[in-house]
């Protein structure tokens, strides 16, 4: 045990050793540049300085190091072996998902509330709401020729903002925006895992934008989003199951049958016969 934590320790000045005087202070403390490398990372994903999908760029990280990317690449590999790193084709080395059963329920749950607080938004929504959605997602499909998950899950938030900032239920919009902020301590970008899904969401995207432009039936429109949000937790689901066989999660999805969700005296979302704009 002593033996352990005095290990930790030359680790440990030796990371911030290496701050102030690059390769020759990993020498001086006896400690190899890969085992640096791993403990400078490794501090990083365990403070959530890197998140999960956080993108490790080994150049990057060797130059703040002072080290080659050999090192850096041996460090990686320790890391992916202890399961906190995954690489995924198109992307490269990336911080795993640390709870993928958190994230999942998390996402059910969104997928509930954010689909009714969209419908129910719908009916307040200007021309010039509209107009700004599809600006949004005009940018998303653009980024799309070059990339990058982070910016695409940002923008993703913008999109989605629009469309349900008008929600006249303040505790349904409540339940939405801690949804998205725990989705954003579970993660940095879903699409870091699942780019390919990226396609298909601003696709979705442009259909839920059309059923509001066309005053769609709230329910419509609820399952819609609803649906939209599930989407990305099935593609991430089988990408857990085809990476991940032995730690796969459930995989169940939230049922798309209607909820009766009473507010001020009405249960679809969007009714404008009890709540108005002026009151929320």
């Amino acid at each position: 045990m002593e033996g352990t934590v005095r290990e930790m320790a030359t680790v440990s000045s030796a990371v911030a050793a290496v701050r102030d005087s690059r390769d020759s202070a990993a020498a001086s403390a006896g400690v190899s540049k890969s085992t640096l490398a791993y403990a400078y990372i490794k501090e990083r994903i365990e403070d959530s300085r890197y998140s999960p999908g956080y993108r490790l760029v080994l150049g990057t990280i060797a130059g703040e190091l002072g080290v080659s990317v050999v090192p850096v690449r041996e460090a990686i590999r320790l890391l992916e072996a202890e399961g906190l790193v995954q690489f995924e084709r198109n992307v490269g080395a990336q911080v795993a998902m640390a709870d993928p059963r958190e994230y999942e329920v998390t996402m059910q749950t969104l997928s509930l509330v954010e689909g009714w607080a969209t419908a129910a938004s719908a009916p307040f929504m200007a021309s010039e709401d509209v107009a700004r959605a599809r600006a949004i997602n005009d940018r998303l499909a653009e980024s799309l020729h070059h990339f990058d998950p982070v910016a695409f899950t940002r923008l993703n938030l913008d999109f989605h903002s629009v469309l349900f900032e008008h929600c006249p239920n303040p505790h349904i919009l409540d339940l939405v925006d801690r949804g998205w902020a725990r989705l954003r301590a579970l993660r940095e970008s879903t699409f870091s895992f699942v780019p390919g899904r990226a396609k298909e969401s601003v696709a979705e995207h442009a259909r839920i934008l059309d059923l509001i432009e066309r005053s769609a039936d709230a329910v419509e429109l609820e399952f819609a989003a609803r649906n939209h949000r599930l989407a990305t937790l099935d593609a991430f689901l089988a990408h857990e199951r085809a990476t991940h066989p032995a730690k796969a999660v459930s995989g169940r999805r939230v049922s798309p049958a209607p909820t009766a969700v009473p507010s001020g005296g009405h249960s679809r979302p969007g009714s404008k016969t009890t709540v108005d704009k002026e009151s929320a």
